[in-house]
């Protein structure tokens, strides 16, 4: 990681020695050259100080769509879709959210959020959601009064509130495990913000170590390792 232990260039310096080959994946699937910009620095620095100097390095960009990917984010709604009373999980909304940006990072780089809606998107046709069924839509946004991105998970409650919904599930489709924006920003802010509007709130799953995910996660390496010919 690059802000906690343990940190990149602490890994690469115990491990970089020993393997003649390092793959780098960037834990958001829809990848920014702006944003993530920081991680790929940091890995080449790191291997950069490395004795060894026959290591080859790749890193892995977006990947997005991959199918093991796609299907372990589905495989988490249906299973959160279960969960409700079978009379009305065929209509209950279904929020794809991701961690709100200032619209000025964005202006720069409009395909980081064009690649998040695709994911959505994806998604939902997986798991044959109606168009009405299913909204992509933004959380986490920063209390400064530039202007972030919209809609906000919290702008959409009342709206929901006044078509007569009752209940909601919100799934991330760019966090990946469960931290800050999930357990507190989703689990308890976004909880708190359905039921200030008479909803029952409900999220998806984690995808933590879904094996669905980790075959995506090794999609990706083998990918990478192909691609770049090594």
């Amino acid at each position: 990681m690059r802000f906690s232990h343990p940190f990149i260039e602490e890994v690469i310096a115990k491990k970089g020695e020993e393997v003649d080959i390092i793959i780098g994946i960037i834990m958001s699937p829809q990848y920014s050259p702006i944003i993530m910009s920081g991680y790929t620095k940091e890995l080449k620095a790191a291997v950069d100080k490395l004795k060894n100097k026959k290591v080859k390095l790749a890193i892995a960009t977006d990947w997005h769509l991959k199918p093991f990917f796609l299907q372990a984010l589905a495989e988490r709604v249906h299973q959160a879709l279960d969960t409700f009373p079978p009379t009305i999980k065929e209509t209950v909304p279904v929020l794809f959210s991701a961690h709100s940006m200032p619209k000025r990072v964005i202006d720069k780089e409009p395909d980081y959020i064009n690649d998040l809606k695709e994911t959505a998107a994806k998604t939902a046709k997986l798991l044959k959601l109606s168009k009405k069924q299913w909204l992509f839509c933004y959380q986490s946004a920063g209390h400064t009064p530039e202007e972030w991105l919209k809609p906000d998970f919290e702008d959409i409650m009342p709206e929901l509130k006044a078509k007569g919904q009752t209940h909601v599930l919100i799934a991330p489709v760019q966090f990946l495990a469960d931290h800050l924006e999930i357990l507190y920003d989703v689990g308890i802010a976004a909880k708190e913000q359905a039921e200030k509007n008479g909803i029952t709130f409900a999220r998806t799953e984690s995808l933590n170590t879904s094996p669905l995910f980790i075959k995506a996660l090794a999609n990706v390496v083998e990918e990478t390792i192909k691609n770049k010919a090594i």
